[in-house]
């Protein structure tokens, strides 16, 4: 029983990855759950402050997910507008797949500028802010469940 769910741990990591990078798929918390698969066979002892640290790190993350691209925004001198724009932009993108989540953030952003009556450059600033601010929170994704893949190799 315990190389299945040592096998099905190392599978939610490995989903857990592709989930950083592909929308839909929850990637840090499904290599969070990798991690209690792994803690569930006779093999793996995680400590709880371990756990508790990762756990607290899925749940930051999983937060800054859909915050950053509109800090993003924001820090490329964005206003209000572009910020709400980015906002609602993640959320419909969300509906039209890989693209849509990309590029959701970044023309919502614009969007939000042009309604505001700033230039087309300015706006498009914006909006390259939260694609800026997208790609930080996939790296922050990636880097999180590559330690958490460090930790569960590790521990075996």
């Amino acid at each position: 029983m315990d190389i299945f769910l040592l096998i099905l741990a190392f599978l939610c990591m490995l989903i857990g990855i592709i989930g950083c990078i592909v929308p839909g798929l929850p990637g840090t918390p499904i290599a969070y759950a990798g991690l209690w698969i792994a803690q569930a066979t006779d093999r793996v002892d995680f400590s709880w402050q371990l756990l508790l640290i990762y756990g607290i790190a899925t749940v930051i993350i999983s937060v800054l997910d859909y915050v950053v691209p509109a800090w993003g925004t924001k820090r490329y001198g964005g206003s209000n507008w572009g910020v709400w724009g980015s906002t609602i932009g993640v959320f419909v993108g969300l509906f039209f797949g890989a693209v849509g989540v990309i590029l959701g953030p970044l023309v919502g952003a614009v969007i939000g500028e042009l309604i505001s009556g700033k230039e087309f450059a300015h706006a498009l600033k914006a909006g390259w802010g939260s694609f800026v601010g997208l790609l930080f929170g996939t790296i922050l994704k990636l880097i999180c469940c590559g330690l958490m893949l460090t930790a569960l190799i590790q521990a075996i």
